[in-house]
Formats: structure tokens, sequence, C-alpha cells
């Protein structure tokens, strides 16, 4: 659909994440049909208008995992201070009492909050279907925000009865979630350049599904050219499992069930060692790497320095809303980069670096190759970020952002449209939804 054109007017600075790592200065950014159309100086236009002579305009920040029906659940006091195990057995009860209205409210309110922090392109994995929620709420979500999407049809098979770890009335039956996938695929998926929505197929985790379903969804997602995900090798708990019920590590788990490629992508991977890594280099196979997460279920820190040296595809996931317990993007960037220095030292990555992995890297890990950087003919998902504000006051380096910037977007645009203005989200009733969410939020509590 045609769209009126719009002018990213006398830019400060202008962050390309391209291959030649461009930075450009008081430029003009021409947006047309849902694309970057032109880079120039002195462009006019006939269309709106983007005052940017305060921003540094970087590439949409692109998140390769969440959980975003969590948003309801944050800061729930008996999973506050759990491991992983613990805290999903506290959860579980809670979730298992969603519905569509719970998945489509806070798939709302998360993607806003994504959206404010300056992503423009979010996964997410959801893996439970109560009381007749389906993948379908969180797409319709998706489209009301204005965010890309990828939302992944996630899913659980063995429950507590059979040796997992969920209770049984999360699970189903493994034929039934084959053909649910089938369903969301074929009315939802879109192959095309530029297309709003993609589906993955993502079973939830080898400690909540049995290999078949694994096996079964990879032959699946191959057969119809979609992406695979789920979680791998993310605490000491998700090995020492692997090691007694599979009799091998998380890596040659994934590879032995067809879980690596181009066309796959892990969260976590904080416990993946030197010969893991260099699989994951080899086969193409990508990582979500979820700083905050990490540290607030204490499962340790990813080694990001040696997947990236090896050549592994890195990007950036907030995780669930229930396990960070926020879903700020740009701060993510700056706790990525700051672990990697606690372990490695102060020259281990840069901030530009991390903004890199925000940006490029995320798109590389989904398999979009028109996202995540600035040039003629990529799509037109772009973040502004105002650097007058106390954040950015005295830095000598308005590009380093993860350094000295502001925390919230000032712009947002995605396939050329504005989502976020001056700050605000502008693409639907934020207020109205956080209400919304804020009074299912205390019904759940009630019943707990």
């Amino acid at each position: 659909m045609a769209q009126s054109e719009r002018l990213i007017r006398n830019a400060r600075t202008v962050l390309c994440m391209d291959d030649a790592k461009t930075e450009l200065s008081g430029v003009d950014l021409r947006l047309r049909d849902g694309v970057i159309a032109e880079i120039g100086q002195g462009l006019t236009t006939n269309g709106t208008v983007i005052e940017a002579g305060n921003c540094v305009v970087t590439p949409g920040l692109v998140n390769t995992h969440h959980h975003l029906y969590q948003t309801l659940t944050r800061a729930v006091p008996g999973g506050q201070d759990a491991l992983l195990f613990g805290w999903l057995k506290t959860l579980y009860p809670i979730w298992a009492r969603f519905g569509p209205e719970e998945m489509f409210v806070s798939a709302q309110v998360g993607l806003a909050e994504l959206a404010l922090s300056g992503c423009t392109l979010t996964s997410d994995h959801l893996y439970l279907y109560p009381n007749g929620a389906r993948l379908d709420d969180t797409i319709a979500a998706a489209a009301e925000v204005g965010l890309r999407f990828h939302p992944t049809r996630g899913a659980m098979s063995i429950g507590e009865s059979a040796g997992g770890l969920p209770p049984d009335s999360l699970v189903e039956r493994e034929a039934a979630i084959l053909e649910d996938c089938i369903r969301v695929i074929d009315g939802f998926h879109d192959p095309r350049p530029g297309a709003m929505v993609r589906v993955g197929v993502a079973p939830c985790s080898p400690f909540s599904v049995s290999r078949d379903l694994m096996r079964d969804a990879a032959l699946l997602a191959r057969d119809k050219g979609v992406m695979l995900h789920t979680h791998l090798a993310e605490n000491d708990e998700d090995i020492a499992y692997s090691l007694a019920q599979f009799g091998c590590r998380p890596g040659q788990y994934a590879e032995d069930l067809g879980w690596t490629g181009d066309d796959v992508w892990h969260a976590h991977c904080v416990k993946l060692d030197s010969q893991e890594i260099d699989l994951f280099a080899r086969t193409r196979t990508g990582v979500a790497h979820c700083p905050c997460s990490n540290c607030r279920l204490g499962s340790g820190i990813a080694p990001v320095r040696a997947m990236r040296d090896a050549g592994v595809k890195v990007g950036l996931g907030v995780d669930g809303s229930a396990s960070n317990d926020m879903a700020n993007l740009v701060a993510e960037a700056r706790q990525a980069m700051l672990l990697q220095r606690v372990t490695r030292g102060a020259d281990a990555m840069s901030a530009r670096e991390a903004l890199w992995i925000a940006t490029r890297g995320g798109a590389e890990v989904l398999g979009r190759d028109d996202c995540g950087q600035i040039a003629v003919g990529k799509r037109a998902d772009l973040a502004l970020w105002d650097v007058t504000g106390v954040e950015s006051a005295g830095s000598w380096d308005p590009a380093a952002l993860l350094l000295a910037g502001p925390q919230r977007v000032h712009g947002l645009i995605v396939e050329g449209r504005e989502v976020v203005r001056a700050g605000q989200v502008v693409s639907f009733d934020l207020e109205a939804a956080i209400g919304r969410q804020t009074r299912l939020a205390r019904r759940l509590a009630e019943t707990v």
C-alpha cells in the first residue's frame, strides 16, 4: 500500500550499521513506501518533515527473544529470588489462568515498552495456550502497535506426570501442536521482503518437549520455509538435565535433532563450551543473548566475545518480562557491553559494537537482510535519539549512545510510519492498555 513521503531532516549523526560502518552528519533521509529512498543533504519533500538536528539516528533495534505474555507477571514475590526451574514452578500456575485477553493486552503493553526503547522488530516465543489463547492474539496486538513482528508458535508437551517441568494443564498433544503450527504459518507467515509478520516454530525447551517433537518441528519448519527457535544451555541446571536425560551436552542434542543451521536461533546459550561455539559458527546457527535476564536469574554471563570472534551470529533479547523484569532494549545493549568488559577487560566490547549487535546483529539472527541498517533500499525502520538531554550532557561523542545517551527513544519509525513521536507512543492508546493490564494483573494476583 502506497504511503505518503516522510523526510527526516538534518540528522545530527546517522549510524548506518552497514558493512563499511558508515557514520554521517547533517544529512536528510527520504522515506517512501516503507523504504529508505534517498540519503543526502538539502533534500525537499511535500510530505511530513521530522526535524532531527538534535538527534542521533540509528536503525531500529531488533529484539530476538521475548515472552510478551509475561508482561502481566512482573516482580511476582515467589519468583523474585528463585533460580530458573524454581522460578518456572512458581509462575506456571499463574500463567495457567491466562486466556486470549491476557495474551492480547500483555503483548500490547510489552510491544509499546519495546518501542519506547528503540525497537522496531521483535520476535516473541509464546509456548503456552491456556483457556483458548492462540498465537493470533499476539499477532493482533502487534498490528495495533505497529512493530514488525516475528511470533513463534512455541509448545510444551511433557508435563509433570511424564517427568517434565510444566504442570499437565499447560501441555498439549504433539499432533495438535504440529497442526496448529501449520495453521498459523499458512495464515500469517509472509516470506516477502518488507514483511511485517513472519512466523517461526519454537518448542519451548529440551525439558518440556520430546525428542520426537523437536525432530518433527524441524522437519515441518524446513518444509514450510520458516525459522526454528528454542531455549538452549541457559544455566548449569540446563546442562545437568541434558547430560542426565540425553547423555550429551545441549549443542550435541541440538545437532542430532536437526537444530543447527542458518534457519535456527537459540536463546541464552550461556553455558556453550568451545566446541559448541565452533559448531554454531560452522553451521551459522544464531544466538539470542539475554544479558539482563541471565543476571536476574543468576544464570551466568554468556561468552559473547568468544562467539563473535568465532563468527557466531549474535543478537540481543530482553527475554520475558517476568525474568528481566523490563523490556528496555537499549539498556540490554549497554548491559551486554558491560558484562563482556567485566569478564574480559575494558576493551572487550565497544559501545558501537554492542549497538551493532542490537541492530544489524539481531536482523541477521532473524534472517532479515532488509532490516538492521540504514541504506537506500532498506526498510524504513529508524530510531531517533535526542542527545540534548541530561543523559548526554558533557558527552564528547554523541554516537556513543550506550556510554552516555538516552534510555528512551525520541522518535520511532517502522515501515515508514511513526510509532513514537516526541517520546510518546502515537500508534494506539497506550494509557488505556496499561489500565486494562493493571486490572488484569490485579485480578490474577487475587487468585493466587
